[in-house]
């Protein structure tokens, strides 16, 4: 399909979803970078598309106990698989996210970290340098100049009929890029290499927010060493699937089998005048905050698990869920304990004026 066809499609579908009820399952695309001829960086020992598909396949083990997560696979074997494939399979299944996992190789032994890429504009020489290596997947593929046609990550004019697609889901995969890059540092006491935006043909024609994981290099002997053992993948495949359900449960606030009711947002309701002012929080008041969600959802227990006493407010465009309501942080603790044993993995207590910051 031509470029420019594919970026008329891909907004079209994009606003006619954003129409729909919500789906009852949050649905996540795990992408496991390279595969049969292509094999990827290989150094140290170690072929990219190997290590790539066992990281997914632990993400995608540990994610299927979230009843609230269908999981798809852009291969679960070592098979040869077109970008265009990729980004059409995440498209007609209407997914939520899409997550390649890849590892980064450089010519000399010495960098070593992890990065994270989301789609952009941005043309640092370094990071182009990846977006290119990533890219170059394109020329092993038997139509590749039909296939696509108008895509040129060294032209700026290429991305320009995407503009207002990627403004709408870029600052969800930043966040979620930055979760995912914060793991990796705080948890696994990795070298953080940030967040970078780059042209990527596999995040470009995907429809939803996505993102590009460079787990580290394996060109480094020690980096190797770590993504090639049993310890090092366990830990890279939690520390993602953790960020995909925090991801879920910040941005969707997903119910399930029990399915969500979702309630119609009128134009008065662009205000939070049904939901709690901040001046009206006062006091040592404690909450859980289970959610955020661009969604305006009926604070009712099918909707939050079976949770009762859920309550709701309204900042900058995004609604926040909170369970419960005591006057101490032991109690709230209680709270955070059942709000976490349903499967809110990601929530945190919040007191006082913290409801509405």
């Amino acid at each position: 399909m031509p470029f420019k066809v594919r970026v008329y499609l891909c907004l079209f579908v994009f606003l006619v979803s954003n129409l729909m009820l919500s789906q009852s399952k949050f649905k996540v695309v795990l992408d496991a970078g390279h595969g049969g001829k292509d094999f990827g960086a290989i150094k140290n020992g170690l072929k990219e598309k190997e290590v790539a598909l066992d990281v997914v396949l632990r993400i995608g083990k540990i994610l299927k106990n979230d009843t609230d997560i269908e999981v798809l696979y852009s291969r679960k074997t070592d098979v040869f698989v077109e970008l265009r494939e990729r980004a059409d399979k995440a498209n007609k299944a209407k997914a939520d996210l899409f997550v390649s996992v890849h590892c980064n190789s450089n010519p000399s032994s010495k960098p070593y970290g992890s990065l994270t890429l989301v789609m952009g504009l941005s043309r640092s020489s370094k990071n182009l340098e990846i977006a290119k290596t990533e890219n170059s997947v394109i020329f092993q593929e038997a139509n590749y100049k039909k296939n696509y046609k108008g895509f040129d990550p060294n032209n700026p004019e290429t991305l320009i009929g995407l503009k207002i697609l990627q403004e709408e889901s870029l600052k969800s995969s930043i966040d979620f890029a930055s979760s995912i890059q914060n793991k990796f540092a705080n948890q696994l006491n990795r070298k953080n290499k940030g967040v970078h935006q780059q042209p990527l043909w596999v995040l470009d024609a995907t429809c939803m927010p996505g993102v590009l994981i460079e787990m580290g290099f394996i060109s480094n002997k020690n980096e190797a060493s770590y993504l090639g053992s049993e310890k090092g993948k366990n830990e890279m495949a939690k520390a993602i699937a953790l960020s995909i359900i925090q991801y879920k449960d910040e941005y969707f606030a997903t119910t399930g089998t029990s399915g969500v009711k979702e309630q119609t947002v009128t134009k008065e309701e662009t205000e939070p005048k049904q939901d709690t002012p901040i001046k009206e929080i006062k006091g040592k008041e404690y909450k859980v905050q289970i959610a955020t969600s661009k969604r305006k959802l009926a604070t009712e227990p099918s909707n939050f698990k079976g949770l009762k006493n859920v309550s709701r407010t309204f900042e900058k465009g995004y609604y926040k869920y909170f369970y419960g309501n005591v006057s101490t942080d032991v109690d709230c603790k209680k709270l955070l304990a059942e709000a976490k044993k349903k499967g809110y993995d990601s929530a945190f207590i919040v007191a006082g004026n913290e409801i509405n910051n």
